[in-house]
């Protein structure tokens, strides 16, 4: 892929541009930060030049401020292979006095004691997913998020996505440079993604050697456990029959380590303001940045997910997980699950940081749209209103063909018609 596909965060990256002195772009590898940077950057420094690399961490340790000369906004690509220049970026714009100087990108998080400033105030953050269907060419767009947000509830249109290419759409993933490429490309792609975490990517992240059979066996259960409320007991007990060794303070290590690559993206709770006192499950569901992770780890294939239509499901509700991130994140909102104990729960909540928030239920197929209905109605009447704003809208995001209204009033929205 040459052609540079847009990609959603292109809008965010300006705005955030124009608002703070530097923007740090974080996110997997692979994922397009440093293309999608370079589409606005004036001059780049690649620390990860393999013709230069020494060279410029021997001036970073010496005197930083050479590597920030450049036209701005300058692109620090992968800044984290010498940390001090977070300092450098900081004080920068602290002189400078001026927006949009500097564009870091970076696929890890350095460790707490490698800078000696947050940042707050000079550099904004953004984190860069995977491309979603839309950035993909796989939904027509039809439905948008914004204007369901808005009041829109015409929402009359249909989906060309068939469950089969639903199926290889998560097989393949969001990666750039896998649009396009035939299934067996692709799914090899992924596989090689997953195989560098384990065996490079995982203990690079803070110099710490990871076994990587035990790496995988702990990214195998994760995947296995997509889209549920695992926690730590439980993937050590899924782990025992194939390493008894491995302690649960080893696996939570492991864990974090992925989630500081980017490789494990939970999904929090929700807590919302009730009319009674309900308990509720502040436990984070298990996903990862991008369903095909999943799906290369396990060795799954499109025609192996849709022989076991339960892990599809799960899988398809990570698919839209990665999504909806994705377009909340252009409307500066959130996504969270949300559960309480009597069993009640909605796939997504996306909460925007001006109050109005929308619930979502995901359902791969038809035959549970009536159910998931009613749940999404029994959500809004637990919302305590006088202190919450009113739902600005249910939906059921579906693999299926037709969008439409309800006539109580929830959205059906086939995945394959949705943009932000």
């Amino acid at each position: 892929m040459n052609e540079y596909m847009p990609r959603v965060i292109d809008r965010v990256l300006e705005e955030s541009l124009q608002a703070a002195g530097a923007v740090l772009i974080e996110g997997p590898k692979w994922c397009g930060k440093t293309r999608t940077a370079k589409e606005i950057a004036k001059s780049v420094l690649a620390m990860q030049d393999p013709d230069n690399s020494d060279a410029y961490e021997k001036l970073a340790d010496t005197k930083p401020s050479l590597l920030l000369k450049g036209d701005c906004p300058r692109l620090l690509d992968e800044w984290q292979v010498a940390p001090v220049l977070w300092d450098a970026v900081r004080f920068a714009v602290d002189e400078r006095n001026k927006t949009g100087q500097f564009i870091l990108t970076g696929s890890a998080v350095p460790r707490d004691n490698q800078t000696k400033h947050t940042g707050t105030g000079r550099i904004a953050r953004l984190l860069m997913r995977p491309m979603s269907l839309f950035e993909s060419e796989d939904s027509n767009g039809t439905v948008s998020l914004k204007d369901v947000f808005s009041g829109k509830r015409e929402i009359e249109s249909s989906s060309t996505l068939t469950i089969e290419k639903i199926a290889a759409t998560i097989v393949r993933g969001g990666w750039p440079y896998s649009i396009g490429e035939k299934p067996s490309i692709s799914t090899k792609m992924a596989t090689n993604y997953v195989d560098s975490v384990i065996n490079e990517d995982i203990s690079r992240v803070d110099n710490v050697g990871r076994n990587p059979t035990r790496v995988r066996l702990v990214m195998r259960s994760l995947a296995r456990n997509i889209s549920t409320m695992a926690n730590i007991s439980t993937i050590y007990n899924d782990i025992l029959a194939d390493d008894d060794t491995l302690s649960k303070n080893t696996i939570a290590s492991y864990i974090d380590a992925l989630r500081r690559i980017f490789v494990v993206e939970d999904l929090p709770a929700w807590s919302p303001l009730l009319r009674s006192k309900t308990a509720l499950r502040t436990s984070p569901k298990r996903h990862f940045v991008d369903p095909s992770i999943a799906t290369a780890v396990l060795r799954a294939t499109p025609d192996s997910i849709l022989e076991d239509f339960t892990s599809f499901g799960f899988l398809f509700e990570s698919l839209c997980i990665r999504d909806l991130r994705i377009y909340a994140q252009m409307l500066d909102g959130e996504v969270f699950h949300y559960r309480d104990k009597s069993g009640l729960e909605a796939d997504a909540i996306i909460h925007l940081n001006n109050g109005q928030w929308g619930a979502f239920e995901i359902k791969l197929g038809s035959k549970e749209i009536e159910k998931a209905a009613q749940n999404l109605i029994i959500l809004r009447d637990k919302i305590n209103t006088d202190r919450m704003k009113e739902p600005a809208f249910l939906a059921i995001l579906t693999g299926t063909q037709y969008a439409y209204k309800r006539d109580d009033g929830v959205l059906i929205i086939p995945v394959g018609c949705l943009k932000p």
